[in-house]
């Protein structure tokens, strides 16, 4: 097992599941479907949306409803700038970053003054202000129309080369966003999830750091946001409702919050019922409440979570059980 202390190098455990989910991503367009290489994209952009909330819920221990916020940003700064011919996709893409964490650094004062369900509900209220100027003004965004036909370069024109640019772009965030985890700094939020009070006391400037983290949260949700806008060629106002940042919640802990690749997983299992279940039902809602219902009641830690847990109770379990049995 990997040593938690931040900085610590990857386990055994570690490595197999970084390996596991970048062959099985590499394999997708092996199954012949150009269908499976859109939900296969999809899955790691959605995977990078939750991963990049999961920085700031599952690590810092702040649950944002505003989420969505920076995600749209992002893809609408893909969006304007390729569409109106400012910028190429090359420059668009990192600048989405710049703008999310631009947003975060403009909105996060503002929010972490609160914390709790106060702290929630103000992410919602300015998440909502900024969906509903994406969606009125019709002049800059398109309004409700939002904007079609992004243009790409020609090396991104196939789904296929784009496919595996994102999955390189995603997997350099997952490292980052690990490093991130493992460093002192990440020590210093998951120690402000699990007592803010007692993190200030030792003389951690706390809202400082949870702004750092709501900064770098946005730049990922925002990078997740550009490369949908590039593979989709259009992009919608309701990609900034609350609605998307419910998702992303749900996604996260769905997987499990505790596990690093736990958001990844949610974001496939969510992403392929409403794509397989959506084929026979319309009321593929029904199906996503009853599975997160289970999940919920027999899952508690979210999928990779529990199987984490059952794992390591079963070393434990041969572990004692070897000892036992020594003379």
């Amino acid at each position: 097992m990997r040593d938690d202390k931040p900085g610590a190098k990857y386990g055994r455990d570690e490595w197999a599941q970084w390996g596991v989910a970048l062959v099985v991503f590499a394999a997708v367009p092996l199954l012949g479907k150009k269908h499976f290489v859109n939900m296969g994209n999809e899955i790691l952009v959605m995977g990078l949306f939750a991963m990049g909330f999961n920085l700031l819920y599952g690590v810092t221990g702040m649950l944002s409803f505003g989420q969505a916020a920076y995600y749209g940003v992002g893809a609408y700064t893909v969006g304007l700038l390729l569409s109106k011919g400012v910028a190429p996709f090359w420059v668009a893409l990192p600048a989405t970053m710049a703008v999310g964490g631009a947003l975060a650094l403009v909105l996060g004062p503002l929010c972490i003054r609160l914390s709790g369900v106060y702290f929630t509900m103000l992410t919602l209220a300015f998440a909502e202000m900024v969906w509903g100027i994406v969606f009125k003004w019709y002049d800059f965004t398109g309004g409700d129309n939002g904007i079609q036909g992004i243009p790409m370069p020609e090396a991104l024109h196939s789904p296929l080369r784009y496919y595996y640019f994102t999955l390189a772009v995603v997997f350099v965030s997952f490292w980052l966003i690990r490093r991130i985890v493992d460093s002192p700094f990440g020590a210093v939020l998951q120690s402000i999830r699990e007592n803010p009070e007692r993190t200030g006391f030792i003389g951690v400037k706390v809202r400082r750091y949870q702004l750092a983290a709501m900064v770098l949260s946005g730049v990922f949700a925002a990078l997740a946001g550009g490369l949908f806008a590039g593979y989709q060629h259009s992009i919608h106002p309701d990609m900034l409702h609350w609605t998307k940042s419910g998702e992303v919640i749900l996604m996260s802990i769905l997987g499990g919050v505790s596990s690093f690749f736990g958001p990844l997983m949610g974001a496939g299992i969510i992403v392929f019922i409403e794509d397989m279940i959506g084929k026979y039902t319309e009321f593929w809602e029904i199906w996503i409440g009853g599975i997160m219902l289970a999940i919920v009641i027999f899952f508690p830690r979210g999928l990779i979570g529990t199987f984490d847990t059952w794992i390591t109770r079963w070393r434990n379990h041969g572990k004692h059980a070897e000892t036992a049995a020594r003379p």
